[in-house]
């Protein structure tokens, strides 16, 4: 790192447009899965690169969520017509053979289990168990996966609704303020969704099912919470074709609102961290640290290490594997990288095979 003609320029050109020290919120935890979103941190993109990032990201994660649907149609058709078998092994209050099947499925799957349709027999009662735990997996790793694809998709409408302005009207500005503040858009998305899917299963319970507000409200929020008494449940014909697409919505809305929240409040914390490192005193023992190799004198580099380490992004570990990986590639041991430890790297090479 004495070097001073090595560090300029791994550094030249990169500090000022992409690390501002003075904006805390430009600093964004790396998301592999959307790698477009993350094209667009770097402010000197052409006109064309950024017409393009927006629809990738919204066609992929439109064919991951399509995907995602498709299995589930999958698992609710086999379940529906196990169910729908074995119907006369299931007792309690019956409507329509293939709805109860289906509405039995999903409540089975959401643990939401009213208890107003049971099985009785001994097969009956493995299949519940089979499609019990198939059914967690599913909404634990599948479905919330795709839910959390379709909150991101809505975090950007979310912003348009709420930020149109003229100055921020591009797809890259879009993206990047939603990449900014993506748990709290999406926290705010999903509670946004709950409470319609809230409204929704209330006004329903009070037309369809003819219960009371307040039995329609409360009916809701056993449902949503898994809490399932079952002293309140959709009974009719229609209600159970509602209940078997609006229960799965909004449980699983629901344990994402949940996440989002932790999610969030880490990010605060995160942020917090964030602006005390960067804006605190330096000291001499923080120089004496920072100073890697002891020249007596603090490069932007080490700088940027020494940070990195205090806000826990690297440790003493990953910085003496980088440093054994850039011994092996210093050939010469000259302390800097060139062509010349490149071409006798690759004649090293040719000559052991």
């Amino acid at each position: 790192m004495a070097n001073d003609d090595v560090e300029e320029p791994l550094l030249r050109g990169h500090v000022n447009s992409l690390i501002r020290f003075s904006d805390i919120n430009s600093f964004k935890r790396r998301q592999p899965q959307s790698s477009s979103t993350c094209c667009i941190i770097n402010h000197t993109q052409t006109n064309n690169e950024e017409s393009l990032h927006y629809p990738e990201f919204i066609s992929t994660k439109s064919l991951r969520l399509r995907a995602v649907l498709l299995f589930l149609a999958g698992y609710i058709g086999i379940g529906a017509i196990c169910f729908f078998i074995i119907s006369d092994q299931i007792e309690g209050k019956k409507t329509n053979g293939i709805l109860d099947a289906m509405y039995l499925c999903i409540v089975t799957m959401t643990t939401v289990g009213y208890g107003d349709l049971v099985p009785k027999s001994v097969l009956a009662k493995l299949l519940a168990c089979i499609f019990v735990f198939t059914g967690m997996a599913l909404v634990g790793f599948v479905l919330s996966k795709a839910a959390d694809s379709f909150l991101e998709r809505q975090q950007i409408l979310f912003f348009k609704a709420i930020k149109i302005r003229k100055d921020c009207t591009s797809s890259t500005e879009v993206m990047k303020e939603v990449e900014t503040n993506v748990e709290k858009y999406k926290f705010l998305s999903a509670l946004a969704l709950l409470l319609a899917l809230t409204m929704l299963g209330t006004i329903f319970l009070c037309q369809v099912e003819d219960l009371s507000l307040f039995d329609a409200f409360y009916c809701v929020c056993a449902t949503i919470t898994t809490l399932g008494y079952g002293d309140k449940s959709f009974s009719t014909k229609w209600g159970r074709l509602f209940a078997s697409f609006w229960i799965l919505m909004s449980t699983i809305c629901l344990g994402q609102l949940f996440y989002s929240l932790a999610e969030l409040y880490t990010e605060q914390r995160r942020k917090s961290m964030f602006r005390w490192v960067l804006t605190r005193e330096l000291t001499n023992s923080d120089l004496q640290a920072a100073d890697l190799d002891h020249d007596s004198e603090v490069s932007a580099a080490e700088f940027i290490v020494y940070k990195l380490k205090e806000l826990g992004k690297i440790t003493e570990e990953d910085i003496c594997v980088v440093m054994e990986s850039f011994k092996t590639l210093d050939v010469d041991h000259s302390g800097t990288l060139t062509e010349k430890d490149i071409a006798l790297l690759q004649q090293s090479s040719r000559s052991k095979s």
